[in-house]
């Protein structure tokens, strides 16, 4: 791992535990029980946290920054796994398989400040506070469901769908029908989540506001001039 900072500070870790799901449901003298057992490390964009192939013994949580985790192929080609973002965590793995070991790899996408939980403490917590387990279970249950669509849709639909898929899913509820999405992750990224290249994004993006189902605003905006039109233009494609 490489590391630019790591230390123990107290209130940063009782900042962290309280923005993610499997833990802000507790009462706020349990939240800071395990905030003792916290560190805080501090990367740099583009520093690794961690590799394929090393030990997973920790949990990982974002509490400022963005990180990505992707996968290599035999070929060394990029798979985009998913973005993370602040409350967001990774290694929950670790929490019940001792010996277990990262199949992926996450890198900071700028200056992010993650907390690290080990195992050991960790496993404490989940015999004290059973829910704790049962939130986990629940994220990951979803993560799966959500890797099982992307899969599906990278093997059935066309790009085009799939760009459209996307940003229907990034469209905030109460938007209306003309909302403003902003891209999660840079067009690289989305291409390798998407199954594609980046110019075929690129290009795929510019024929949708050829059509002016869309408009590329800068900033990784895209206006959508009707959701109903773009979602049906996607399903006759």
């Amino acid at each position: 791992m490489e590391q630019n900072q790591c230390c123990h500070h107290k209130h940063g870790h009782a900042e962290c535990i309280r923005i993610v799901p499997i833990f802000n449901h507790l009462e706020d003298s349990q939240m800071d029980l395990i905030a003792e057992s916290a560190k805080t490390l501090r990367l740099q964009k583009g520093e690794i946290l961690f590799r394929a192939g090393e030990e997973d013994d920790t949990l990982y949580i974002i509490n400022s920054g963005k990180a990505r985790i992707y996968r290599l192929s035999d070929s060394g080609k990029e798979q985009l796994v998913r973005m993370l973002n602040p409350g967001d965590f990774t290694g929950e793995v670790a929490i019940f398989q001792s010996g277990s070991i990262h199949e992926n790899y996450a890198e900071a996408l700028q200056n992010t400040s993650i907390c690290l939980i080990k195992r050991e403490d960790l496993q404490k917590y989940l015999v004290e506070y059973p829910q704790i387990s049962i939130k986990i279970l629940s994220e990951v249950t979803a993560r799966l469901k959500d890797s099982e669509k992307q899969t599906t849709q990278v093997a059935i639909e066309n790009v085009e769908s799939r760009i459209i898929s996307f940003l229907a899913e990034n469209v905030e509820k109460g938007n209306g029908n003309s909302p403003t999405v902003t891209l999660p992750m840079s067009k690289k990224d989305l291409a390798s989540y998407l199954g594609t290249t980046p110019e075929t994004i690129s290009r795929k993006f510019s024929t949708l506001e050829g059509l002016e189902l869309i408009k590329q605003l800068p900033r990784k905006k895209i206006k959508i001039m009707d959701l109903d039109q773009l979602l049906l233009h996607a399903k006759y494609k």
